[in-house]
C-alpha cells in the first residue's frame, strides 16, 4: 500500500525518526528526511539501499517559512504528500521554578508549534488529493504528566488536542489523523538516564523492558496503512499507562 508513496518524517536523523524512515523505506515509500543539525548521510544511503528514493532536508521546522519550504521541496521532488510524520522534538526538563521562559518557549517551538506549521502546509497539498495520513508523536507524559516536564508535558498534551481537532477538520476529504504516545524508548535519550530513574521506570512497566524504536515506527506504518482510524492517541509503551 506504501510503495511509490511519499513519506515525510521530520527530525528523522537518529532515534525514532530513524526507525520510522527506514521502515516505510521497506515498504518501499520514498522518504523525504528532515533535520536540523546532525547530517544523516548515512541513513540516507541505507534508505536508498532498499531501493526507494530519499531526499535529505535541513530545516528547523518551528520556523513557519522552513517547514513551509520543506513541504513545497518535496511537493517539487515527488509532486504528492502521502504521509506526514512529525517527529521533531527536544525536552529541557527542569523543575517548573528553576525552568527558564527560554527553555519552555523553545519546547512548545520544536514539540508543538511544528506540528502547526507543517500540518498546515502539508494538509492544503492532502485537501487537493483528497487523501493523506498525519502521524504526530506525542509522548505519556502528555497523557499523564511528570514531575520536572513541565514544558514537555505541556508540549505533547497539545500535540494530542490537535490531533484530534485536526482528525476531525479533514476527515471529510479522507485524510486521517492520529498521535503516537511512546513511553520509555531504547534511544540515545533514555541511555542517557541514571541506574536509578531506569530502575524506577522498570517498576512503572508491566512488560519490564524499554521499548525500540522499531516498534513505535512498525505502529506508525500500521496507521499509515490503515484508512478507518483517525483522531486516536495509541500509547506503545509497555502498559506504564493504562
Amino acid at each position: 500500500m506504501l510503495k511509490d508513496k511519499t513519506v515525510i518524517v521530520t527530525g528523522g536523523a537518529k532515534g525514532i525518526g530513524k526507525a520510522i524512515a527506514l521502515k516505510f523505506a521497506e515498504k518501499g515509500a520514498n522518504i523525504v528526511l528532515n533535520y536540523r543539525s546532525t547530517v544523516p548521510e548515512e541513513l540516507v544511503s541505507e534508505i536508498e539501499g532498499k531501493g526507494v528514493k530519499c531526499l535529505l532536508y535541513k530545516a528547523d521546522v518551528s520556523d513557519f517559512n522552513e517547514a513551509k519550504a520543506l513541504i513545497d521541496t518535496a511537493v517539487s521532488e515527488f509532486k504528492t504528500i502521502d504521509v506526514l510524520v512529525n517527529n521533531a522534538g527536544i525536552a529541557k526538563d527542569n523543575l517548573l521554578i528553576r525552568m527558564s521562559e527560554d527553555d519552555f518557549d523553545s519546547v512548545i517551538d520544536i514539540n508543538l508549534k511544528s506540528v502547526f506549521n507543517t500540518v498546515k502546509c502539508a494538509g492544503k497539498i492532502m485537501l487537493k488529493q483528497k487523501s493523506g495520513s498525519i502521524i504526530n508523536m506525542s509522548s505519556v507524559v502528555g497523557v499523564s504528566g511528570n514531575t520536572g516536564q513541565a514544558n514537555y508535558a505541556a508540549s505533547k498534551a497539545g500535540v494530542i488536542g490537535f490531533t484530534k481537532a485536526t482528525a476531525k477538520e479533514l476527515a471529510s476529504r479522507g485524510i486521517t489523523c492520529n498521535a503516537i504516545a511512546p513511553g520509555f524508548i531504547e534511544t540515545a535519550m533514555t541511555e542517557g538516564l541514571s541506574d536509578k530513574v531506569k530502575e524506577e521506570a522498570f517498576l512503572s512497566i508491566p512488560l519490564k523492558r524499554f521499548g525500540k524504536p522499531e516498534e513505535v515506527a512498525g505502529l506508525a506504518v500500521f496507521l499509515a496503512e490503515n484508512k478507518y482510524i483517525t483522531g486516536q492517541v495509541i500509547n506503545i509503551d509497555g502498559g506504564m499507562v493504562m
